[in-house]
């Protein structure tokens, strides 16, 4: 019996076998896979943008002309 939902070379493999996520990019030199963002990097993200958006005030004139 065959799947009819299912597409690719996925469809081939039962459905108890673990699936390989990993996607092929450039014949095989790049491989991603989906996965999740770290805590760390989230931290690194929101302090960066802050550091923006105090930069762009401070040293960019704040928010038009006529600052002292």
């Amino acid at each position: 019996m065959t799947n009819v939902h299912a597409t690719g070379p996925e469809s081939t493999k039962p459905p108890d076998e673990p699936h390989d996520d990993k996607e092929e990019y450039g014949g095989g030199a790049i491989e991603g896979q989906h996965g999740y963002i770290p805590a760390w990097l989230l931290v690194v993200y929101f302090v960066l943008f802050v550091w923006a958006l105090y930069y762009a005030f401070q040293y960019w004139g704040g928010l038009g002309p006529g600052r002292i």
